[in-house]
Formats: C-alpha cells, sequence, structure tokens
C-alpha cells in the first residue's frame, strides 16, 4: 500500500522538512496541500493543490493527513480529518490543552485511524538511545532530568507571540521538555509541579518558563522555556551510579548534523539524520499495518497534563 498523504499548511516545517520527507520515503506520497497561499502549497510539490482545508479532509484519494497550522486551529481540523476517517499525524503541541487532546483520542479510538503528535525528537537516534541508556538501568536509579531549550528572535506577526493562538515557550518548545521525560521513563510518569518562574509579555504569553517538577518520588526534574534568553540547548541526566548529556547545544534541534552523547567518561558519536523522514517513514508503515516505531497517543496526553500543571500553578 502507497500511503498518500495531505497538508493542511504549507509553512516553514512542512515546506522544509516534512515535505522532502514525505517524497524521500518509500511507500509515501504527497498528493496535496492546502494553505492560505496557492503558490506556497504548489512549492511543496504535491500531485495536486486544494483550495481549502476541508478539500484536503474529504479527498477520496488522501489516507493520511498531517496538519501543521496554529495551535488553536489542531482540535478543528485534527477533528475533522478523523472522523472523515483520514490517519492524523499532527503537529506539537497536539492541541491547546489536556481535554482536547481526551477529545482527539475519542474520535480517533471512534474512526479507529491512528493520531499522532509530530514529536520529531522521539525518533532521533541519539534521544531513543538515551532512552535505552536508562531503561536498562546503566546510569542506576535516576535522580535529576535537568533540560533547556532557548532561542531569541524576531516574533513579530507571529502566532507564538499571541496568546489567541495558543503562543508562548511553554507550549512551544516545553513540550519538547515534557516528552522527554515521558520518553526516559518509559511513558509512564506521576508528576508533582513544585514551582514556575514566569516572565510574560505585555500580549500576556510566556516568555519564559522556568520550570521545576518532581516525577514520581525521587527525580527532579528542571526544565527551561524560552523565547527571551539567549539560545541554548542541553539535556543532562543523573543517575545513582553515572550520569548522561548531550554535546553543547545540540539537545533537541538536531537535523542532518552530526551529535555527541557523553555517559560517564564515554562520548559517543552520532551520524547525521533526518529525523522527519524517519517520522514520516514510521508512520506510513503503522499506517499499512507494517511494525512501526511509534510512542502511545496516550503520552500526548499525559504530556498535555503537565503543560496544564504548568500553566496553572500559581495561579
Amino acid at each position: 500500500m502507497n500511503v498518500r498523504w495531505g497538508f493542511i499548511g504549507a509553512g516553514y516545517v512542512a515546506s522544509r522538512a516534512m515535505a522532502p520527507a514525505v517524497h524521500a520515503a518509500p511507500g509515501a506520497t504527497l498528493h496535496a496541500v492546502a494553505s492560505r497561499d496557492p503558490k506556497r502549497s504548489a512549492d511543496l510539490e504535491p500531485a495536486v493543490v486544494h483550495s481549502s482545508y476541508d478539500a484536503i479532509i474529504h479527498d477520496p484519494d488522501i489516507d493520511a493527513v498531517y496538519v501543521s497550522l496554529t495551535n488553536v486551529q489542531h482540535k478543528q481540523w485534527v477533528l475533522a480529518a478523523l472522523n472523515a476517517g483520514k490517519h492524523v499525524l499532527c503537529e506539537k503541541p497536539l492541541a491547546m490543552n489536556a481535554a482536547e487532546v481526551a477529545e482527539m483520542i475519542t474520535a480517533a479510538e471512534r474512526n479507529q485511524r491512528l493520531l499522532v503528535e509530530a514529536v520529531w525528537t522521539r525518533w532521533q537516534p541519539r534521544m531513543r538511545r538515551m532512552a535505552d541508556i536508562v531503561g536498562r538501568g546503566d546510569l542506576g536509579e535516576l535522580v535529576d532530568i535537568t533540560s533547556a531549550f532557548t532561542f531569541q528572535g524576531d516574533l513579530t506577526g507571529n502566532y507564538r507571540a499571541d496568546p489567541a493562538f495558543g503562543g508562548g515557550a511553554l507550549l512551544d518548545v516545553g513540550c519538547y521538555q515534557a516528552h522527554l521525560w515521558l520518553m526516559l521513563l518509559a511513558e509512564n510518569v506521576d508528576f508533582s509541579i513544585e514551582s514556575v518562574n514566569r516572565t510574560n509579555s505585555s500580549a500576556g504569553i510566556d516568555l519564559t518558563s522556568e520550570i521545576h517538577a518532581r516525577l514520581g518520588t525521587r527525580i527532579t526534574a528542571r526544565a527551561l522555556c524560552s523565547f527571551d534568553l539567549p539560545p541554548q540547548q542541553s539535556i543532562a541526566v543523573t543517575g545513582t551510579t553515572s550520569s548522561m548529556r548531550t554535546g553543547d547545544g545540540e539537545a533537541f534541534t538536531m537535523w542532518k548534523q552530526q551529535g555527541t552523547l557523553s555517559i560517564g567518561d564515554t562520548v559517543e558519536h552520532f551520524a547525521p539524520d533526518d529525523a522527519f523522514a524517519l517520522m514520516v517513514h514510521d508512520v506510513s508503515a503503522a499506517i499499512r499495518g507494517e511494525n512501526a516505531h511509534l510512542f502511545p497517543v496516550q503520552s500526548s496526553l499525559r504530556v498535555a497534563e503537565i503543560l496544564d500543571a504548568v500553566r496553572e500553578f500559581g495561579t
């Protein structure tokens, strides 16, 4: 079976990473794209350019829909696609909150369709290696997970700066760090939020959220998310017998570049990879009924619950 993809949205990630990934994937084709700009849709080189999102979800020649719209639009179009009988891969964060994610999961189960949050970092070989190391007990019992994902940029006119569209650093880069917690702990996380330090913009989005949490009974988790701090990406995981950390500046958005992972006194090197292509390959394989590396959609619900708890802390 050749999985025929339809894209709703043709922005930066769709054009730079996802469309090339679908074009390169065996057993997958980019059948159609719809966006606000027909020329931008055509630039992704689909077989068909549709004039509306509705046309994508009702196209009988499309098997799977990739949704890459503003955060606040995810729920509407994910539900529409699932109820039209399409499998769905949706950009992160899957929804604005846990209640919306739960509604999406119910729709996927009712329609017997696949629903996957496009957290492409979960397909990075180095990230999967980190999860394997923790799962084997090579670090002993985990005691601390510390991560940061920060950057500075002009957000003028960008939906990330607008609370009405689901803006803010927590939803944009905090979700990567919450997914890291789930990955390292075999998708099973009991959590409590202990403190949150925020810096908000005049519009009301969080420019910076610094989170301290407890995972289970003994693991401290610290996550720094920011649109306002100098660029920083890091992951450090400490156990009772050893520790590991990613190379400087290459924790999350490592794409088609070499990477490193320090485990105790040993440094492992990772060849460049395309985690978007790995994600498209596995989601397409799962749609065909083949064995594939997917994380459970219930983990997306757990991440949404974590982000909800962070937002609500102290309010």
